[in-house]
């Protein structure tokens, strides 16, 4: 394992605005919302929820709605992938990090060597109250 960025980085708001893109895609696609895999993003985001105003700027810069950072957990293949590398290019390091800066480099290396994801998450998003879109996330995100 290596340390990455310190939580709360511009790296992980980069990213976290990326997977908020990447919600309203699949949200507007009637998809279900992607899964937060990486604790190091998931801390970045916790830090956001802090601050309401500053959450919903966020997430209607980059979702263009509100978005609520909600609890579901699992275990699975992260199905979004495929949309980020087609948006992005392949996912980042900051991806496979902990809230504590460690690395989990066998995961990154098995993402690098097949292109998918398996990962365990407990949580995600799904649109806010007054946001105007009435969709929401299917309960099971596998």
């Amino acid at each position: 394992m290596s340390t990455a960025t310190t939580p709360g980085s511009t790296v992980e708001l980069d990213e976290l605005g990326k997977f908020f893109n990447i919600t309203a895609r699949r949200i507007d696609a009637g998809e279900t919302a992607p899964q937060m895999f990486s604790a190091a993003i998931d801390a970045t985001w916790h830090t956001l929820v802090a601050d309401p105003a500053a959450h919903d700027a966020f997430a209607l810069k980059h979702a263009g709605r509100k978005l609520e950072h909600v609890e579901m957990q699992g275990f699975g293949p992260i199905a979004w992938v495929a949309a980020y590398e087609e948006a992005y290019g392949p996912l980042p390091e900051i991806w496979f990090t902990n809230a504590d800066g460690t690395v989990n480099t066998e995961a990154r290396a098995e993402y690098l060597e097949t292109g998918t994801v398996t990962a365990e998450w407990d949580c995600g998003p799904r649109p806010g109250p007054g946001d105007g879109d009435d969709l929401t996330p299917a309960a099971s995100y596998l």
